[in-house]
Order: structure tokens, then C-alpha cells, then sequence
């Protein structure tokens, strides 16, 4: 397992170190996004999208469940499982299909859909710290590890 650690000051920092995520180039990956309310998991993802090219808004998926996003190189799905009944209803909105192999996920709130969701390959933990925020990135998997390596050499 692979931890690195990054202080994140502003918005802006973290839309960066998501657009960093992106310059990853890998064609599928599950990452679970760890976070209070508000700790700037939508925030990481806008960053991560914008670094794929992404030019609309980027809105947390807490009604819909899932946002797609389809780009030359790899298909990423936007979840946020906040609003989830039960882990259940992935079922009922394709998770199977949307998780193929073939995709990046970035799902927010993973642990309601416990016992349903795959296993993560990368584990991004979001955390309050002073004025700004300590993003944990932690590979949870030979790719998830590879993916964190990665982005601690691309910030140094």
C-alpha cells in the first residue's frame, strides 16, 4: 500500500492536484473520494475533468447518482452516493455496466454503497486542516499505487 500526502491551500490548489490525477494516463480506475461535506471532493473532480479537457460545469451528481463524461482517451463516471437509499439501488442504475473495466469511476461517498461498489484501486482522503486541506491519496492496488506514485512525483 502506497500513502503520499499533499497540503492543499485553495479551491484552486485542489482543482489542480485533480488535474494532475488526470495527466495519469490510465483508461480505467476506481477511486473513492473520502470527505466531510464540503472538504472539496467536487472540487478535485472539476480539477480532474478540466485536466481531460472538460470545458462545462462540473456538478456534484447528488440527485442524479451519475454524471458521465465521455473523452477521446477514456470515459470517466462522476458518482455521488450521498442521497443513496441502499447500496442496493447501484444495481438498478447499471453499476455493472458503468464499471466495465473500461472507465475511470470518481465516486464520492463509496461507504453507502458498501458491499455493492468494487473494491477501490485508489483511495483519495480529504480532510480539514487550518484554513486549507490534507488530501491522503492511497493505493489500494498495484494500478491505485502506481496512479499515486505518479502524482507525488508530478508535484515535486
Amino acid at each position: 500500500m502506497l500513502i503520499c500526502a499533499f497540503d492543499v491551500d485553495d479551491a484552486e490548489g485542489m482543482e489542480a492536484l485533480g488535474a494532475r490525477l488526470a495527466r495519469v494516463p490510465v483508461a480505467a480506475l476506481i477511486v473513492y473520494l473520502i470527505g466531510d461535506l464540503g472538504a472539496g471532493k467536487t472540487t478535485l473532480v472539476r480539477g480532474f475533468l478540466r485536466g481531460l479537457g472538460h470545458q462545462g460545469n462540473v456538478r456534484s451528481p447528488t440527485y442524479t447518482l451519475v454524471e458521465p463524461y465521455e473523452f477521446p482517451e477514456r470515459r470517466v463516471y462522476h458518482l455521488d452516493l450521498y442521497r443513496l437509499g441502499d447500496a442496493e439501488e447501484l444495481e438498478w442504475i447499471g453499476l455493472r455496466d458503468l464499471l466495465d473495466g473500461t472507465s475511470v469511476a470518481l465516486i464520492e461517498w463509496p461507504e453507502r454503497g458498501r458491499g455493492v461498489l468494487p473494491p477501490a484501486d485508489l483511495e483519495i482522503r480529504i480532510e480539514y486542516r487550518d484554513s486549507g486541506r490534507r488530501v491522503t491519496l492511497i493505493g489500494q492496488s498495484p494500478l491505485g499505487e502506481q496512479v499515486a506514485q505518479q502524482v507525488d512525483a508530478a508535484s515535486n
